[in-house]
């Protein structure tokens, strides 16, 4: 048993080191739906993914994952892009889901995006948080990454981190821990999306589209439905001085936040009249 355990983590290590490289999207990714809207350049190593009025896309990992640093360069359509969500996320696809999600809500021309992250563990979500980047995310590609390992969940922006959700199943806060799949999606969501709703897409700017580099993944693939190993401090991500922020990270994090920050669910008070536990923690 101990020499099928160390053969499999061995294995694992491997593919993480193989798949380590500038790489294809269909090395590690397939399309999920609406072919007719993904577009492939420079032999694989760009994706454009697009919405009109028939349809969205997207594309997904062909395996799950149980802990990983996962990332994705992305540049985002412009003009008026109101209704359009562009999304980066992680899924379990199971009823009572795990998701760790970027989503870009799209704007009217001359109004920037905005960023909206959540965390969901066992189905249960409500922990939004959202921000204006520092930059324009149309004008050119942007790196936007996400770590997961079983101490905490960082959000990055070009390696900026601006948002953690720390692990606290000790005090009764769900954490995310089931395998999940790296999905890449645009769609509309002009209901919600901008201004709450009230501004729509403008369909005559169609087609949308998102372009996507670095199809690389540094995450433990799941072997024979086995995550005991995806906890192991063979892979980077789960070492000790990944169980926290360093000092500059934790610097520039308070920093980034207080400047772009635009809403908290922790805040809320309306929806929340009694803090989430994981808010006072």
């Amino acid at each position: 048993m101990y020499f099928y355990i160390k053969l499999v983590c061995l294995f694992g290590l491997f593919l993480v080191r193989a798949l380590a490289k500038d790489v294809p999207y269909d090395v590690n990714y397939n399309i999920i739906f609406g072919n007719q809207h993904v577009v492939s350049f420079n032999q694989g190593r760009e994706l454009q993914i697009s919405m009109d009025k028939s349809s969205g896309s997207g594309f997904g990992s062909k395996v799950k994952y149980g802990s990983g640093f996962f990332h994705m360069k992305i540049k985002l359509p412009n003009k008026d892009s109101a209704g359009v969500v562009i999304a980066f996320y992680l899924h379990s696809n199971t009823i009572n889901h795990d998701e760790i999600d970027f989503e870009f809500l799209g704007n009217k021309e001359g109004k920037p995006y905005t960023l909206h992250t959540n965390v969901f563990a066992n189905g249960e979500g409500n922990k939004e948080q959202r921000m204006h980047l520092w930059f324009d995310p149309t004008a050119d590609f942007h790196n936007y990454k996400i770590m997961w390992n079983e101490h905490q969940i960082v959000f990055y922006v070009d390696n900026i981190p601006i948002r953690m959700f720390k692990n606290n199943e000790n005090i009764g806060v769900g954490y995310p821990k089931q395998p999940m799949q790296i999905l890449a999606t645009i769609w509309c969501g002009d209901s919600w999306a901008t201004d709450g709703g009230l501004t729509k897409t403008n369909w005559s700017f169609s087609p949308f589209k998102a372009h996507f580099q670095d199809f690389k993944i540094g995450g433990c693939p799941i072997i024979n439905s086995n995550t005991n190993n995806c906890n192991s401090q063979n892979y980077w991500w789960n070492q000790r001085k990944y169980w926290k922020l360093s000092s500059t990270q934790r610097k520039s994090y308070d920093e980034y936040r207080a400047k772009y920050k635009t809403y908290d669910y922790c805040d809320d008070r309306a929806r929340f009249p009694t803090p989430p536990l994981e808010c006072v923690s």
